[in-house]
């Protein structure tokens, strides 16, 4: 019963979306306040049935509802309870459900904190967004539908995939999804605009908030993934450029190019055009790897679906909303004029450098991810483009964007001149310089990422905080400290995503450049040298997990007499699935990890064994961190939140 009030939930929020999507749209053309007025309850009484319809899902996969065909592939009643509920979305029609729910969700936040949108705006903005739930509803009802019943229920289910079942994965879809969704609010936000014809500064302090949260959520659900890959898939890596992660890390750096476009936008009425065109590349880098996703183009973990026939809905979905945005901005190209005159050096002129960087990085990882699919499409050949390619082609523009963020940053409005910001970041500079020289001199002739990395990390940093400093005026120290404390947190966000940055960077290049790797078979008893450790494998066993069978080694770390570490790697075999999964051990510190893995026993005697020294780990995602703190602090600054400071420009601005 459950169940079924769950499917007739979702179809009754199809029929709301319907009524969202044109009611308001017709009542904006036509000025009609109470159909305008429409859209504010639709988008709440969606989410609401959405809502239900999630819960509905959620009961049958914790009890174990083996009549509902979804629990049955994708749970199983011995796996642990926060499986049962990730499993949810750990499928193609599960994950779906929650795209719609976070969609419904983000269309109640517009009508939340939107009152101080102008009315015609905030309905075009809703209708907008029923257009999506629309699109979106419909592809889950017709052609994925989670509510499906067996005739003939089994006793028990096929199990969750196994490299699903771990806390990082579980968390990763949300924070994901809530970015690549959240930047509908901004594609809607365009379209409203391009509709009414009026791109203005109270539309870019609309429009950035929304902008900033989805990436901050998208920045998470990178890192979380990030994370997970690190330790669960036993490689030692962090980022594989797999076809689904780049989908992920598309979206992001537009989403980073359009935060700084508006700025110019809100600013100094400036670069209209191309921030609404971002607006739009940025949901439609996130249908894009919804396509890659869910079309069976690829072969992936991260791929939720293999039938082709969902991946050309979603080509549709694609193609009628990109299609009709930007045939929409072309008609409109004339009321999207600058205003602001601005010199060739100036912060403007750096926050188009800065666009520029972020969009044709963006352009090289798409490229890189296609190429297979084209080449295979025209020519029949099997390529495969993998991380040289993208070390090559991408990371010229990260190390271009690094040396001009700090300068662009503290440059003035209009017009500048580099010779007067130099000065102030001098120190910067040389300590920067010096931090890479010193690098290069502790690591004895080896490659030159690793101290090029520590000086273009550093630069960013101590470049953020030259920012903090400089506006905290020329007082002496106790009043600029003052000062400082009591600067928007906006600012305070502006330098602490910024530093994150430098930190990331860091981050990336010492663990390319300085992790050590030994691979090698183990006797029982016997040790091996790491990095100057010494590592013992001194017990292996054989254990019985709540739905796995695992083997788990016991290996000891010394360093000279005295033990550092005592670590568990695992090698799990899911029966249900018959799929082995590997559980690699890691002692983490501040400065280094030590990462151990456990092979298959080989017929000659031993266990295959690999093991890693990874320097500066853990800044990886304290780097990760710090941006999504940055993020976090500038929305909570007053003038950013949604529809903050645009009272009066909404009410001094008449409707259309």
């Amino acid at each position: 019963m459950i169940v079924e009030l769950g499917h007739f939930a979702l179809v009754l929020a199809l029929a709301v979306a319907v009524v969202q999507s044109t009611v308001p749209l017709v009542g904006a053309q036509k000025r009609w306040g109470a159909w305008m007025a429409v859209g504010e309850p639709a988008a709440v009484v969606q989410l609401l049935l959405i809502a239900v319809a999630f819960g509905a899902l959620t009961y049958a996969f914790v009890t174990s509802d083996f009549s509902l065909r979804l629990v049955v592939l994708n749970s199983h009643t011995d796996k642990p309870m926060l499986y049962k509920i990730s499993g949810v979305w750990g499928n193609h029609e599960g994950s779906l459900l929650l795209w719609v729910l976070i969609l419904a969700l983000f269309g109640a936040c517009a009508v939340l904190f939107g009152n101080n949108l102008p009315q015609t705006l905030r309905a075009r903005v809703l209708a907008v967004q029923g257009m999506i739930g629309v699109a979106f509803l419909a592809f889950l009802l017709f052609t994925s539908n989670p509510f499906l019943r067996l005739a003939d229920p089994p006793l028990n289910g096929d199990d969750l995939n196994p490299l699903l079942q771990d806390p990082g994965l579980a968390f990763h879809p949300p924070f994901l999804y809530l970015g690549y969704v959240g930047l509908s609010m901004a594609f809607s936000f365009a379209v409203a605009a391009l509709i009414e014809g009026r791109v203005d500064a109270a539309w870019a302090r609309w429009v950035r908030p929304w902008t900033l949260a989805a990436w901050i959520f998208l920045t998470i659900g990178i890192a979380l993934g990030s994370w997970w890959a690190y330790y669960e898939l036993g490689w030692g890596g962090f980022w594989f450029w797999d076809p689904v992660e780049n989908a992920s890390f598309m979206p992001w750096l537009i989403a980073a190019a359009l935060l700084h476009s508006a700025i110019v936008v809100e600013k100094r009425e400036s670069l209209k055009a191309w921030t609404i065109l971002l607006a739009i590349l940025a949901f439609g880098f996130s249908l894009i790897g919804t396509f890659i996703v869910r079309s069976g183009v690829i072969t992936s973990v991260h791929a939720f679906a293999n039938d082709p026939e969902r991946g050309v809905f979603i080509l549709l979905i694609l193609a009628v909303f990109m299609g009709g945005a930007l045939t929409l901005f072309a008609f409109r190209a004339g009321v999207m004029e600058a205003k602001g005159v601005f010199g060739m050096v100036s912060r403007e002129s750096a926050l188009v450098v800065n666009n520029l960087l972020l969009a044709v990085a963006s352009f090289v990882v798409f490229i890189g991810t296609i190429w297979p699919l084209i080449a295979e499409l025209l020519w029949a050949r099997k390529l495969s483009v993998g991380a040289p390619f993208f070390d090559a082609a991408f990371s010229p523009f990260m190390v271009a964007l690094a040396v001009v963020l700090p300068i662009g940053a503290m440059m003035p409005w209009k017009r500048a001149q580099v010779g007067r910001v130099m000065p102030s970041l001098m120190p910067a500079l040389l300590l920067a310089l010096a931090c890479g020289a010193l690098v290069w001199a502790m690591q004895t002739g080896r490659s030159a990422l690793g101290p090029i990395g520590a000086a273009l990390g550093a630069w960013v940093v101590l470049g953020a905080l030259t920012d903090l400093w400089q506006r905290a005026g020329r007082m002496g120290l106790a009043v600029r400290l003052g000062r400082m404390a009591r600067l928007p947190r906006a600012e305070w966000g502006k330098a602490t995503a910024h530093a994150g940055l430098g930190v990331t960077i860091f981050a990336v290049a010492a663990m390319n450049a300085w992790s050590t790797e030994q691979i090698k078979v183990v006797q029982l008893g016997e040790s091996f040298a790491l990095h100057g450790l010494d590592v013992t494998l001194s017990k292996v066993e054989e254990l019985q997990g709540p739905n796995y069978l695992s083997t788990r080694a016991e290996m000891v770390v010394r360093q000279g007499d005295q033990v550092i570490a005592v670590m568990y790697p695992e090698k799990r075999v899911y029966p249900v699935q018959a799929m082995p999964t590997t559980e690699a051990a890691i002692d983490q510190g501040l400065w280094r990890d030590l990462y151990l893995v456990i092979g298959d026993k080989q017929e000659a005697g031993g266990y295959a064994v690999r093991a890693y020294w990874k320097p500066m780990a853990d800044w990886l995602w304290i780097g990760a961190g710090l941006m999504a703190l940055g993020g976090l602090l500038s929305l909570t600054d007053r003038r950013y939140r949604v529809a903050a400071g645009a009272r009066r420009s909404a009410a001094a601005v008449p409707a259309e």
